[in-house]
């Protein structure tokens, strides 16, 4: 049997597609992985309190929001599978999806959704204490009560890490931007915000080497990147702002892929190089990385998928495609 669609990945993309394909009675089926790339449902999955998800004026939970999206997918027809895709072949048509149980499918369209994985430092230490002080999103752990009133240190010098550490000021007493080297790589509006902030301290040639405390984090060691000199810094935070990883390495010879190993698509869509396939989410895109967004490309990319296979003549149920198809 040759299933309609398949969608690589979960999350607000990967369910927000099941939701529309299912609806569109394409019976999408859905990888929605187990451990490659983080747990099933995305990064909101690890994430407490979400206040900017339209529809939720006193906020939602990370994990409850994601429930709730998985199982409207339920609702509408997807076959959701909990296991990682872990081989694909598009150079054949109908295009083939492996999982690590030996599960293999036949398709004749794929969404991706496989997101982007922050990226970490691993300092000695740092698995001690992630989420025990040390985290990559100051917008889903901020509000903690470890760094209510403390002493936070955030780890970069782009927009990103600019973004992470004014946020942090409605929490923290003081946060510490450790830059490794003279200037900032963020915009110039941006950086003026930072330097105009009381709460905020620049450490400029400084790069953070270990971690230290007890059951939480209470010390950072870092090291002065021009004289080598070490010190302690005393913080109950440490958030890393450097960049993240998109989930791709499995698409790295078959899909066209950017500088950056994000999946390259086609102006205002979500296809990419080859047709039949598209991808949505934050594998995507590494400009805005929010769940709204997220979701929303995940919706465009059911609806192409839908029109594409639509215009092949395919009915939504089943059938054979009266078309050749252009993939090599």
């Amino acid at each position: 049997m040759v299933e309609n669609l398949v969608i690589i990945g979960s999350g607000p993309a990967g369910y927000t597609a099941a939701i529309y394909a299912g609806r569109a009675q394409l019976n999408p089926v859905v990888f929605e992985g187990f451990s490659a790339g983080g747990i099933p449902g995305g990064q909101l999955m690890t994430t407490t309190e979400v206040e900017n998800y339209p529809g939720f004026p006193e906020g939602v939970q990370g994990p409850k929001l994601m429930q709730q999206i998985r199982q409207q997918a339920l609702r509408w027809g997807a076959k959701l599978i909990t296991d990682d895709v872990i081989a694909v072949d598009f150079s054949q048509y109908p295009f083939t999806v492996a999982s690590d149980d030996l599960l293999e499918v036949k398709t004749r369209a794929v969404i991706i959704c496989t997101g982007a994985t922050a990226k970490r430092l691993h300092l000695p230490g740092e698995e001690k204490f992630w989420n025990n002080g040390i985290s990559a999103c100051a917008i889903c752990d901020g509000a903690n009560p470890l760094f209510v009133n403390a002493d936070i240190a955030v780890v970069g010098g782009g927009d990103s890490a600019i973004e992470e550490a004014l946020y942090l000021t409605k929490y923290a007493r003081q946060v510490h931007l450790l830059v490794r080297s003279n200037c900032l790589r963020a915009s110039k509006t941006m950086q003026e915000r930072v330097f105009n902030h009381s709460q905020i301290h620049i450490h400029w040639h400084s790069s953070p080497i270990s971690v230290e405390g007890d059951r939480i984090l209470r010390c950072v060691q870092v090291q002065d990147n021009l004289t080598g000199a070490v010190s302690d810094l005393a913080v109950s935070g440490l958030f890393y702002a450097i960049g993240h990883t998109p989930n791709t390495q499995l698409f790295q010879d078959q899909l066209e892929l950017d500088e950056a190993g994000y999946i390259k698509t086609q102006g205002k869509s979500t296809a990419t190089n080859i047709p039949g396939i598209w991808a949505a989410g934050d594998v995507q895109d590494y400009v805005y990385r929010q769940a709204i967004t997220s979701a929303g490309t995940g919706c465009m990319a059911a609806l192409e998928a839908e029109r594409w296979l639509s215009q092949r003549r395919l009915s939504p149920v089943g059938g054979t495609p009266n078309f050749v198809s252009s993939v090599a």
